[in-house]
């Protein structure tokens, strides 16, 4: 009878971890407080677990019985941590194939330059001779540095003695900053200890995707493995973090150092690719971020695909049979660096890593308090027979096919195959993702339209997120066996009276944002869940800001569907998107909104929708369901309204000729975009500071290229930063009558007002002719700045461009345009 009343009875028990204790808990545990304030011992009882409970408990006591597994030494996949380790990976790089072709290659291109030169003729005698003795020279020297790039890239796992001292270490400064521990699933620990048993026994690596919010996700990564006995991933590490002390510890407990840009350096990519084949011909694990760097944002990042391409040549090349994708969501109550990025976002310059600030830092980590770092892993697979689907899906067959021969169509391919790899990777993670109380209570906070909320009113729609979580099929953390009070009250203590505030001495104590742009980062990791209906809303919005009777706010079906698709189009390197396409999302999507009554859908007599209201219910509610939805997207559709204002300003003067384009510097176009949002958010014209968020506004720029609306060229040379101009066919006009000022129409124009018809209005707020002409003549002024540096003789990039970069521009150009009809995607 017990066992029936227990509600944790189907729920496998989740794994605290915190210093030398395991904990099992049922999923969601949350421990209870003391009277006296103090913590309680982080220990529960054992739960039931559903599968195998013999089977787990005796793997578990193996970890948790004595000093067993301090010793690391019966870890599941290939052997590390010996003496002689780094050597023996270093010979196998530099040995391997691939690269003493490179070496050979440009041994020959060295040699080619010197004949031409005349260090050697053919007629001279002995010819033959000095020739390939200056060629075993060329090819030391080549290999020598070979050698020492490998030396300082290579991870070295050499000494247990080592690792275990590091272990302690970390889990000392972890366990103090996250005084709840590392909580995994008990039941996808044992999922992958499995995988790694299997992957062990074919000598194939499991390769780790995580998604990157902080630097403590690969340090949680690490603790998770050597805790549990699973042998260490050697991970991607760019070598800014390669400081004196600090670099040589990572690099011993599993770092491998990586330039931020690779260049031209031909030889160095080979490097770097050889590497990556050794590391997964040995069957060594492996770990790389697939957003590149750390979310400043709080959201996912588009996926970035270097190292994935080094991954999948590897297996396509044929140099490697098959590896193990395991996508990892990392999830934390506070993420320690996110006042540094707001820093970042504001446009203060990221300061470069040194070891006082890391020791300073280190300092002040001991005396947080950041509640807990929930891990969680997707079930892992084979990424050889995701290639064969991958190919057989583009009519291609896995076994004809030579990727070692380059042709456009195989670059294509490639392509084609990391673009689908790397979104399937991110939609994984998400799938896999835990939402933090922190996370329901910056959602709530930034969703509401009042000043501040009382503590019922906080929990009440705190309630409502949790169900809406649960429906779109996401999952809540910290819930199952504590009143909703006491976890939004540790999540309260965890953000802290500098992100949320409380007025006391009111009828009820009333809590506010204090710190909205820095509590958006928590917001943003619940807004995947919910984009669809975002959109949708936002979509809506263009009706229902025009008020007026239910009547008059209902917008067509296929209305609504433009401007969906306009809205989706925007923000498709912003957001992962549902993978049915939009027609049947967007259905699907109506639907669900239809059931939970905040809309209400027409149909014909074929059940086909005509048009959408909001629902009568939705109206008596004050519309806080689809305004939630608003809240949501609102701040995005302002940050890209205002990179787009920002073009107008990229207007030539009156005065240019025609032909005689001047290119501005791209960062700095940025940056007084940022500046632009500034000056209008504190005017009025701008409804969220968000806004002037300076990932964001890259990401806008970056759409904006892929769609012509600006070209932009890199110059060889690295010191000359990247230029942009306004496309010819998006170039807004001058009126000559009036001293040259911008006229509010055109094909520019008319864009970004459709982005504004589904922008934010408030009592501060209104569109406007007035409005647009203030917000013009400013975007204009700041714009003829630009131009004014450009020209001047300090400007470090050319104002205009060289023979070569035209003839480059033009081809990547007309690449583009034909990319953009072959994709048959909608467009901007």
């Amino acid at each position: 009878m017990a066992q029936q009343d227990d509600p944790t009875r189907d729920s496998a028990p989740d794994l605290q971890i915190l210093g030398d204790q395991i904990t099992l808990q049922p999923r969601s545990y949350v421990e209870a407080r003391r009277e006296d304030g103090q913590e309680e011992p982080l220990m529960h009882n054992m739960a039931r677990f559903r599968s195998e409970p013999l089977q787990f408990l005796r793997e578990v006591s193996l970890y948790v019985s004595g000093t067993g597994w301090r010793a690391y030494d019966k870890v599941i996949g290939q052997p590390i941590f010996y003496s002689g380790f780094s050597e023996q990976i270093k010979n196998s790089v530099v040995s391997a194939p691939l690269l003493q072709a490179r070496i050979s290659q440009l041994a020959d291109k060295r040699l080619e330059f010197e004949e031409n030169e005349g260090w050697f003729k053919e007629d001279d005698k002995d010819f033959i001779i000095k020739k390939a003795q200056r060629r075993a020279v060329i090819e030391a020297g080549i290999r020598e540095v070979a050698e020492k790039m490998t030396n300082d890239m290579i991870c070295k796992f050499e000494s247990k003695t080592f690792i275990r001292g590091a272990y302690y270490l970390v889990t000392q400064l972890l366990t103090r900053a996250y005084h709840q521990g590392i909580h995994v699933s008990s039941e996808e620990v044992l999922r992958l200890r499995k995988v790694a048993e299997v992957a062990e026994a074919k000598k194939q690596s499991i390769i780790f995707l995580p998604s990157h919010r902080s630097h403590v996700d690969y340090v949680s990564m690490q603790l998770i493995c050597y805790r549990l006995g699973l042998a260490l991933p050697v991970v991607v590490a760019g070598d800014n973090l390669n400081f004196p002390v600090v670099g040589s510890f990572l690099q011993h407990a599993g770092a491998m150092w990586i330039r931020r840009s690779f260049g031209n350096d031909t030889l160095y990519t080979t490097l770097v690719q050889a590497y990556i084949d050794t590391l997964l011909q040995g069957g060594y694990n492996f770990e790389c971020f697939i957003e590149g760097g750390r979310s400043r944002t709080g959201k996912l990042l588009p996926p970035k695909f270097g190292i994935l391409s080094f991954i999948l040549d590897s297996l396509l090349s044929g140099r490697v049979e098959d590896a193990i994708i395991c996508p990892v969501s990392t999830q934390y109550d506070k993420v320690i660096e996110t006042e540094g990025y707001v820093t970042e976002l504001l446009g203060v310059p990221k300061k470069k890593e040194n070891l006082a600030d890391f020791l300073s830092g280190g300092s002040s980590v001991l005396s947080l308090r950041l509640g807990r770092v929930d891990v969680r892993f997707h079930e892992p697979w084979s990424l050889r027979k995701y290639i064969d689907e991958q190919l057989t899906k583009l009519a291609v067959s896995p076994t004809t096919l030579r990727f070692d021969v380059k042709s456009p169509e195989n670059a294509a391919i490639k392509q084609k195959l990391l673009r689908t790899m790397g979104y399937k990777v991110l939609s994984d993670i998400n799938n896999v993702s835990v939402v933090m109380p922190t996370a329901l209570i910056g959602t709530v906070l930034l969703t509401l339209r009042g000043r501040g909320v009382g503590m019922s009113e906080l929990m009440r729609r705190i309630e409502w997120l949790i169900a809406r979580v649960g429906a779109k099929g996401g999952r809540v953390a910290h819930f199952g066996n504590a009143p909703l009070s006491d976890v939004v009250e540790r999540g309260l203590d965890v953000l802290g009276k500098d992100l949320v505030g409380v007025v006391q001495g009111l009828a009820e104590p009333t809590y506010y944002a204090v710190d909205r742009f820095q509590l958006s980062f928590y917001r943003n990791m619940t807004i995947h869940l919910f984009i669809s209906e975002a959109l949708i809303s936002a979509s809506m919005y263009t009706r229902v800001k025009l008020g007026g009777g239910p009547a008059h706010q209902e917008i067509s079906y296929s209305t609504l569907r433009e401007q969906v698709l306009f809205l989706s189009s925007l923000f498709r390197g912003e957001f992962i998107f549902p993978g049915e396409g939009l027609a049947a999302n967007l259905e699907k999507t109506l639907v669900g909104l239809e059931n939970d009554r905040v809309l209400d859908l027409k149909r014909d007599e074929q059940g086909g929708i005509l048009s959408i209201g909001l629902a009568n219910e939705e109206r008596a509610a004050g519309r806080e369901n689809y305004d939630f939805y608003c809240f949501l997207i609102w701040p995005f559709i302002e940050s890209t309204w205002l990179a787009a204002v920002s073009l107008m300003g990229l207007t030539p003067p009156l005065e240019q000729k025609d032909g005689d384009a001047i290119w501005i510097d791209v960062a700095k176009a940025q940056n007084t975009t940022q500046l632009l949002g500034k000056t209008l958010y504190h005017q009025g014209d701008l409804s969220y500071f968000e806004a002037v968020n300076k990932e964001t506004l890259k990401n806008s720029y970056q759409r904006f290229e892929e769609e012509g609306i600006i070209y932009v060229v890199k110059s060889k040379d690295s010191k000359t930063p990247p230029r942009l101009r306004l496309a010819s066919e998006w170039m807004p006009s001058r009126d000559p009558t009036k001293s040259g000022a911008l006229q509010p129409s055109g094909r520019l124009w008319n864009f970004i007002e459709r982005i504004a018809a589904s922008r934010r209005e408030g009592k501060n707020r209104r569109d406007g002719a007035t409005v647009s002409t203030r917000v013009l003549r400013l975007a204009d002024t700041l714009g003829s700045k630009l131009f004014e540096e450009a020209t001047s003789p300090e400007s470090k990039a050319e104002a205009k461009l060289n023979n070569e970069e035209a003839a480059k521009l033009k081809r990547a150009v007309k690449a583009e345009r034909r990319r953009r009809r072959l994709e048959g995607r909608a467009h901007l």
